[in-house]
């Protein structure tokens, strides 16, 4: 395999070198920190929360903070974070297939109204959550929805971001003669969207479900107006409800914190080379 050997003029002085390791090291530490802090803070009590340092171990607590947030949840902590973990799912499953279809229909359709609907999009992705949760709550209160795992799951489905992405990708990796000769061999629409287009774009659908399986995993003010239920709350709605109660075991909720980020962990590691992939598709085009 012949190696690609970038001319000297083009290469980067060593300043600038220095000065890009500077800055992402930098980054990586300012990432890195608060990961840090959490787990040192997950193994304090009370006490050595407050009077040890931030960045180093007291005395160890894990066992204790475990046995306080068991107590604390009334053995709910992991019936959450599955709670979690399913609308997520479910959520990024379903949003990528929405997002994708509507991606690919901007992409390679003509239809009226076409600049209008990428107009609303692009408002969409300026729009704070926040303004649409309680219209949101409105109506699936009329329907009868409130405090099922529906009133999470289907707002959570719809993303103008993830829309954006799909039209992206979807011009980026798929030709318009491929779909002109699955057309001549007979293919219909639906069959070749499913067969040929999803194949093209696996690894960008990838990085589409990490989004918003991420942006589920983390909301709070939609599950804490759609649920009521102990049952079916998220682990971040959870474990906002430690802290109300009085003189909170901080450790224990630190350490409920550091317990449910580790599913996302795992996940980024498992699809790692996907998403990468994804995000760089179209970085080249031509």
């Amino acid at each position: 395999m012949a190696t690609i050997t970038t001319p000297p003029s083009l290469r980067p002085s060593s300043s600038t070198r220095a000065i890009t390791r500077i800055v992402l090291i930098a980054a990586a530490v300012m990432f890195l920190a608060p990961v840090y802090w959490l787990i040192v803070s997950s193994t304090k009590s009370n006490p050595d929360l407050i009077s040890s340092n931030g960045l180093l171990f007291a005395g160890n607590n894990i066992v204790e903070n475990y046995t306080a947030l068991m107590s604390w949840t009334q053995g709910n902590f992991w019936r959450w974070v599955g709670n979690s973990m399913l609308y997520s799912t479910v959520a990024g499953v379903l949003g990528t297939l929405v997002s994708v279809s509507a991606g690919y229909a901007l992409a390679k359709f003509r239809m009226p109204g076409k600049a209008g609907i990428q107009l609303a999009i692009l408002g969409g992705l300026l729009m704070p959550i926040a303004l649409l949760t309680v219209p949101l709550y409105i109506f699936f209160n009329g329907l009868g929805l409130t405090n099922t795992i529906w009133a999470v799951i289907i707002p959570s489905c719809v993303s103008p971001f993830g829309v954006f992405l799909g039209r992206m990708f979807v011009d980026a990796g798929v030709p318009d003669e491929l779909l002109e000769a699955s057309r001549l061999d007979g293919s219909g629409e639906v069959r070749t969207f499913f067969t040929l287009v999803l194949r093209l774009i696996a690894p960008a659908m990838v990085t589409i479900f990490l989004f918003i399986f991420v942006a589920t995993w983390n909301n709070f003010l939609l599950p804490l107006m759609m649920i009521n239920s102990a049952e079916l709350k998220p682990v971040t709605l959870g474990l906002y409800g430690m802290m109300s109660y009085f003189s909170p075991q901080y450790g224990a909720v630190l350490q409920g914190a550091l317990l449910s980020v580790l599913p996302l962990v795992v996940l980024f590691f498992v699809l790692q080379r996907y998403w990468q992939s994804g995000l760089t598709a179209g970085a080249v085009k031509g």
